[in-house]
């Protein structure tokens, strides 16, 4: 009578090994999902200068053409082209036979005009003591002190004529004026100059300092005038604001200051002509060369500046996911300035103090638990800047 009940028994089994299978399948849904594993850093700190860059030309402190002034045969050239030469370095020689001749010729016309006025003042003086007796008219007299007069004018004449003749022949013999680069020679020796205009031979170029010319736009210039006013505190004595950067993107050594702001504003460009004279020691910098800029219009006190590699964007929009105190990743948008070596200036959307995601940021959704590896920050430097 019993048997009836084992149907029961089985059912009941089974439905109680089929409730512990189905809690068993369930029960890794009650787990948390794993941490992403990613790298963050503290964001960056600093009160952050803000450079701004404008490409410009390089040219001499002094830029002096060398031309002949007297006409002649160039007769030797004494310099090697592409050198440095210093001031009084004689340069060419002109044939100056002609201009020698010239000379003798203007001492004979000197001697013979002061022999003429010695005559003159020998006769005023024998004709004075006869006027007075009245053994002679007046007109002779009055004829002897016009005659004295007349050689005295001449042999004045005659010395300034002396003096053009020599200030010709010194003419023949080319120095130079200041120190500096001497160009090529634009004549060889041999050839004719001077004839009927003052022929240029070369340029000799001063390049310590040397000079790079810009043109900086208004609102760069008021922001770098106020930056860098002396009214400011510890700008009464600043020097060596500006800094060069060169064709291959090298740093000049020395820093430079202002030569040169012109009066005003081109009112067609909107821009202010500048020169800055660097020290150019080596004489590495030669006129000519292009270069940019670099300097300066505001210091932004406790910025906050991110690795580009963390920032993400998207439509011009630009964000980063910040890793909480609870170890989750936040998106966070971010409303960014300049741009400073490989970093940006945030202007808003980042506190000091918090971290940021910079690697395993595509593995990342707002909310996702991370576990996070913390690394240090390379300090940013110099602003890269905007070319003008």
């Amino acid at each position: 009578m019993k048997r009836p009940k084992e149907p029961l028994f089985v059912l009941l089994v089974s439905g109680v090994a089929l409730g512990a299978l189905v809690g068993c399948r369930k029960q890794p849904a009650t787990h948390s999902t794993p941490p992403v594993p990613v790298i963050a850093a503290e964001v960056l700190v600093r009160d952050q200068p803000i450079y701004v860059e404008n490409i410009g030309q390089t040219l001499g402190a002094q830029d002096v053409e060398i031309r002949a002034r007297v006409a002649g045969f160039l007769e030797s050239v004494k310099f090697i082209e592409g050198t440095f030469v210093t001031n009084g370095t004689l340069l060419y020689t002109i044939d100056n036979a002609p201009f020698k001749a010239s000379l003798a010729q203007a001492q004979a016309v000197l001697a013979q005009a002061e022999a003429t006025w010695q005559k003159a003042i020998r006769d005023t003086n024998r004709l004075g003591p006869l006027w007075e007796k009245n053994a002679i008219s007046r007109q002779q007299y009055d004829d002897a002190l016009a005659a004295e007069r007349a050689a005295a004018a001449n042999v004045q004449a005659a010395a300034a004529a002396l003096d053009n003749a020599q200030i010709q022949l010194n003419y023949t013999e080319i120095y130079a004026p200041i120190s500096g680069i001497v160009g090529k020679t634009e004549v060889k020796a041999g050839n004719l100059v001077g004839q009927g205009q003052t022929t240029l031979l070369t340029t000799i170029s001063s390049v310590d300092p040397i000079h790079v010319r810009f043109s900086i736009n208004e609102r760069d210039y008021l922001a770098w005038r106020r930056a860098n006013s002396p009214d400011r505190p510890g700008r009464e004595k600043a020097k060596g604001l500006f800094e060069l950067i060169l064709a291959d993107g090298s740093l000049h050594p020395h820093r430079g200051d202002i030569a040169f702001a012109d009066r005003q504003v081109d009112p067609r460009t909107g821009t202010l002509l500048l020169e800055v004279a660097f020290p150019n020691p080596e004489r590495i910098v030669r006129p000519g060369q292009f270069g940019r800029v670099r300097f300066a219009v505001e210091v932004l006190t406790n910025a906050v500046l991110v690795p580009q590699r963390a920032v993400q964007e998207l439509q011009a929009n630009y964000s980063v996911f910040v890793v909480t105190p609870e170890s989750t990743a936040e998106f966070r948008k971010l409303e960014l300035g300049p741009r400073v070596d490989t970093f940006y200036v945030v202007k808003d959307g980042l506190q000091p103090g918090e971290k940021i995601v910079l690697d395993g940021i595509q593995k990342l959704q707002n909310g996702v638990p991370v576990a996070a590896v913390l690394t240090n920050l390379p300090a940013a430097t110099r602003g890269e800047g905007r070319e003008k």
